[in-house]
């Protein structure tokens, strides 16, 4: 048994893990068959998977956390997201993204991959779980999130435009789903 949520979480998340690695790609999506540790610069062309996950209640409200003080961006309101690692896929990376970070188990099915964006040296796949949730259950992973909410698009177009959210290019894109 579990002393705490916490407790719970830390046995499936790699906090003491010495590295992180991930797969490299190529610029056009496709696996190159090369590792590339977290951290050390990614050589021209060369690229990583990242995920960007948002979560979204029967209300239409979605679930934000806010980037703990020890991370770049501190403060920051966000939806979930971060680096696939070595291995695995893009839904294997949000389903764990969002459970390391906020302590949410999102059922496969209910997620739909929307778009992906890429950069110089990542491609981020953007998706959609629309589920149910108790937010009073969810955990905060110290050193990731330090914070919760439940926004409707306007609340957060409010947060974006006062400078307290995390956003890309395409946040339009999101908040305008049915």
């Amino acid at each position: 048994m579990y002393k705490t949520d916490h407790d719970r979480l830390a046995e499936l998340i790699r906090l003491d893990e010495p590295e992180e690695l991930w797969d490299v790609y190529d610029r056009d999506g496709r696996k190159t068959g090369r590792t590339q540790r977290r951290g050390d610069v990614l050589a021209p062309g060369d690229c990583h998977l990242c995920v960007h996950v948002w979560v979204r209640n029967s209300v239409g409200e979605y679930l934000l956390t806010r980037r703990a003080p020890e991370k770049s961006m501190a403060g920051f309101w966000e939806c979930t997201g971060g680096s696939a690692l070595a291995g695995e896929d893009s839904l294997t990376a949000a389903l764990r993204e969002v459970w390391e970070e906020a302590g949410l188990r999102l059922d496969p099915e209910r997620g739909e991959l929307l778009f992906r964006f890429s950069g110089d040296h990542f491609h981020c796949d953007v998706w959609l779980f629309r589920q149910d949730f108790d937010p009073d259950a969810l955990v905060l992973r110290p050193g990731e999130t330090c914070g919760k909410l439940l926004a409707d698009p306007a609340r957060i177009r409010a947060l974006n435009n006062a400078g307290q959210f995390f956003a890309f290019e395409d946040l339009e894109r999101v908040l305008n789903l049915q």
